[in-house]
């Protein structure tokens, strides 16, 4: 199953903070979609993901994953995450990931976050 190994591969790298690593996962104009930050390029994303992540406390744990019916480059997973951030605050809350990749399975093209971001709206 190769479009998990690379999903797997991505997580692995994002949980070391390894930007460059990343990168090299996406094609040439992919995009993130996250209810947070919108919709980034692939570089964009990671920048600010990283500059307020305190990438050495955060935790992903995979709970399920889903598999497309009719087409081999999309897979979803869903997984508990606890994100803490450079500002202090922990959010632990459960997110989707729907990873559209090349046509040859090689590099992601596009991941679409799915999750309720009301535990990371200021309060007031």
């Amino acid at each position: 199953m190769r479009q998990l190994e690379l999903c797997k591969r991505y997580l692995a790298v994002l949980g070391k903070g390894e930007l460059e690593k990343v990168l090299q996962l996406f094609e040439t104009g992919a995009v993130v979609v996250s209810p947070l930050y919108g919709t980034l390029d692939a570089q964009s994303y990671h920048d600010r993901f990283f500059a307020d992540t305190d990438i050495s406390r955060a935790l992903g744990r995979l709970i399920n994953v889903f598999h497309a019916m009719n087409d081999e480059r999309h897979i979803a997973l869903h997984f508990h995450y606890t994100w803490v951030r450079k500002d202090g605050r922990t959010i632990a809350f459960e997110c989707v990931n729907v990873y559209e990749l090349t046509t040859d399975l090689g590099k992601f093209t596009k991941i679409t976050s799915i999750y309720d971001t009301g535990l990371l709206r200021p309060k007031g």
